[in-house]
């Protein structure tokens, strides 16, 4: 199944889920309401979601003209990668941070911006900074954005009328005060659970486009055993303060132990991994290093 049908699938459950809680509700106006709510913050943040995560972040534009060492050689390498995926120029900062880490945001590929901390810098080789680069800006391609926007209203509208329950739908005839709070717990939960299948899914994708874009996917799989061995290791405390930015990045900043499981945002790391050696092998690429570590080969950047 590709994993454009799995997220229509995961995002027609999350629709059937919603419209199964207005019935459960009874009343289509508490539904409509929740909806309008929802979808209002969620375009808010659609259009200004570029500017508000990059604040956060304290991330810092990168210019190219007093731009030195690694950060130049990151932006340019940022630049020539756009460039042969045929995308438009992005906006590319950097993020003083130690911990190793990217992500990228924007509401489309003519209004993107992708950013990386000091930490991802200094630990990674400029191969496997490229191959992480190549990654953000296939979520930049994908449109993933425009997908997770269209989840987070969903969801958001679900947990409104999870809230509403007590108000609004606690009858008898539905099941009473033990039935709206069933549905306060539990439908908030299924709506996150699936909110987080659908990131997972679009991870792995950007992932394979990525090794497309760079044309080396060992690159990537290089960088991801540095990144979960960093982030396991250093702490994020802007990611801790936020952390529903946790899904953007690359890999969870709260943990170096993600798995496929269903509270994990981001897929397993040594998955990803072996799905990237396997990619590698089908494009006459042979690794010669232990695939939890691979060593990758020199490029054009080194």
């Amino acid at each position: 199944m590709s994993s454009v049908l799995r997220t229509g699938i995961l995002i027609a459950a999350m629709t059937a889920l919603f419209g199964v809680i207005g019935l459960l509700l009874g009343g289509k106006a508490g539904m409509l309401i929740a909806l309008v709510i929802a979808a209002g913050m969620n375009v808010f943040s659609y259009w200004n979601a570029d500017k508000i995560v990059l604040k956060m972040y304290n991330a810092r534009r990168i210019d190219p003209e007093t731009a030195t060492g690694r950060i130049l050689r990151y932006a340019e390498m940022t630049s020539e990668l756009a460039h042969r995926a045929g995308m438009p120029q992005p906006k590319i900062y950097i993020i003083e941070n130690d911990q190793p880490n990217a992500f990228a945001t924007g509401r489309n590929p003519d209004n993107a911006a992708v950013a990386a901390t000091t930490g991802l810098l200094a630990m990674l080789s400029d191969e496997e900074i490229a191959g992480v680069m190549a990654h953000e800006l296939a979520h930049v391609r994908n449109r993933d954005t425009l997908t997770m926007t269209v989840t987070a209203t969903l969801a958001g509208a679900i947990s409104m009328l999870a809230n509403f329950a007590l108000f609004f739908g606690g009858g008898r005839d539905r099941g009473g005060l033990i039935g709206s709070i069933a549905i306060m717990i539990f439908a908030p939960l299924a709506a996150g659970l699936v909110q987080m299948a659908i990131s997972r899914t679009r991870e792995y994708e950007a992932d394979r486009i990525g090794a497309e874009i760079c044309g080396q996917p060992l690159w990537l799989a290089s960088a991801l055993a540095k990144i979960s061995n960093g982030v396991a290791r250093i702490p994020n405390p802007t990611a801790e303060r936020f952390p529903a930015s946790g899904q953007m990045m690359i890999m969870n900043p709260l943990s170096g132990k993600g798995a496929d499981n269903l509270f994990s945002t981001h897929p397993g790391t040594q998955n990803r991994i072996d799905r990237l050696v396997e990619l590698a092998r089908s494009m006459g690429q042979t690794p010669a290093y232990s695939e939890e570590a691979p060593q990758t080969q020199r490029g054009p950047w080194g």
